[in-house]
């Protein structure tokens, strides 16, 4: 299957469809997070009301992170090139679902997603379990093989990869990961490109 031929995109949000700006060594350390571990990870195993208190400062500066969003290269001229030739878009982040439709009205491309097909961190184990890759092709009717999960980081790849769906690299000048990724693009502009 060539990337032109793809009817069902998914897609990261921080960093794959906005510049990113999150700096996750700072969170680790204002909620007291080891260097070396995962947060969301972190904060699940926590005792509920620390782990409510913990969530609760994340949402609020991923709030401020939201607002302020840019859109990455090439990324609203990819997104409403698919959204033109028909292609259904969903958004599977790690961040909280509300947080992404508050992004995606920043960089300007909210109409382009339906909310239900924004998977959050509250809605699907958090990437990179496949659990919201399944999900979403579950609701939408088809096998994960024909899904492609577009994202910038190794957990996108890895969630792609245990559904069962294609992979897109972007945002990195490198492919780091080769075993894990079916198409690479610079930026979200040179990944149109590769359409046709």
């Amino acid at each position: 299957m060539s990337l032109a031929e793809v009817r069902n995109w998914v897609f990261d949000m921080d960093g794959t469809l906005t510049v990113a700006v999150h700096d996750f060594a700072a969170i680790r350390v204002a909620l007291g997070i080891p260097p070396e571990d995962d947060i969301l990870t972190h904060l699940a195993a926590l005792p509920a009301a620390e782990a409510a208190a913990k969530h609760a400062w994340l949402l609020e500066h991923e709030r401020d992170l939201a607002i302020a969003s840019t859109p990455a290269t090439g990324a609203v001229e990819l997104v409403r090139e698919l959204a033109g030739r028909g292609c259904r878009l969903g958004i599977l982040t790690r961040n909280a679902r509300e947080l992404a439709h508050v992004t995606l009205e920043a960089i300007g491309l909210a109409d382009c997603f339906e909310v239900a097909h924004i998977l959050g961190r509250d809605e699907a184990e958090p990437k990179p379990s496949p659990d919201g890759l399944l999900k979403i092709a579950s609701a939408w009717g088809v096998a994960p093989s024909e899904l492609v999960m577009v994202g910038d980081y190794r957990f996108d790849l890895d969630c792609g990869r245990a559904a069962g769906a294609r992979t897109v690299l972007v945002n990195l000048p490198d492919n780091p990961w080769p075993e894990l990724v079916d198409w690479h693009a610079a930026d979200c502009r040179a990944l149109r490109g590769l359409l046709g």
